[in-house]
């Protein structure tokens, strides 16, 4: 167990942290309970299946892929994680206060289309509600953090597999949840997680910030 360091732990549960704070699991299984009201049994856990493995394979391009791409075109991790980190806080705010915003959930507009639509698996339950901005976001950030150590790297994808797993349970759980938590309980669960997301995108603000000062030499 010589690989379970500190500094991987660390890593992992900070990513485990972020990303359910931005998946959101317990409040996307309650707003896929209310878009399959009346849907048969089996078509529920399909669509649920299909959606978690749609944005799982969404969110891994962008773990793979994403640090590249930013290289690519000129972007700093120090920059990443300023940008990243002002993305976080705003889905932070928006759990504290237990406001639905475009970042992690979908607008009324959108939510309007998706009662009409009859394969919700694509829109809007992979996207945005499971891999939404906020959660893009912070799967590049996190793993351009990793800065290419493999074990930090495996740590926050392991991370990620984990809580696609947890979403997908409480998908096939959804309607079990929301009638036992009820809207009380759902925003009491966002607020708490949405402090602890609050004040890690502070300090990835925070470090972000110094990073940008250590290049320009103004430290």
């Amino acid at each position: 167990m010589d690989f379970l360091t500190p500094k991987v732990i660390e890593t992992g549960l900070v990513a485990f942290t972020t990303f359910f704070a931005v998946v959101g699991p317990i409040d996307v299984a309650a707003v896929y309970a209310g878009l399959t009201a009346g849907m048969p049994t089996k078509h529920r856990q399909r669509t649920a299946v299909k959606g978690v493995l749609i944005a799982g394979t969404i969110l891994l391009l962008f773990a793979f892929f994403g640090k590249p791409l930013l290289g690519y075109l000129g972007i700093t991790l120090a920059s990443l994680k300023t940008a990243g980190g002002i993305l976080l806080l705003l889905v932070g705010i928006n759990m504290v206060l237990a406001k639905s915003s475009g970042i992690s959930t979908t607008t009324t507009d959108e939510a309007e289309e998706a009662s009409h639509k009859e394969d919700i698996s694509v829109f809007p339950l992979a996207t945005p509600l499971i891999a939404g901005a906020g959660t893009m976001g912070a799967v590049v950030l996190l793993m351009a953090d990793a800065d290419g150590d493999a074990l930090r790297t495996t740590a926050v994808i392991v991370a990620l597999i984990a809580n696609l797993g947890l979403t997908l349970i409480f998908l096939l759980m959804a309607t079990q949840i929301q009638k036992l938590l009820g809207v009380t309980g759902l925003n009491v669960i966002s607020r708490v997680v949405g402090v602890l997301l609050t004040a890690l995108a502070v300090q990835f603000i925070f470090d972000g910030i110094r990073g940008n000062l250590v290049i320009t030499g103004l430290t």
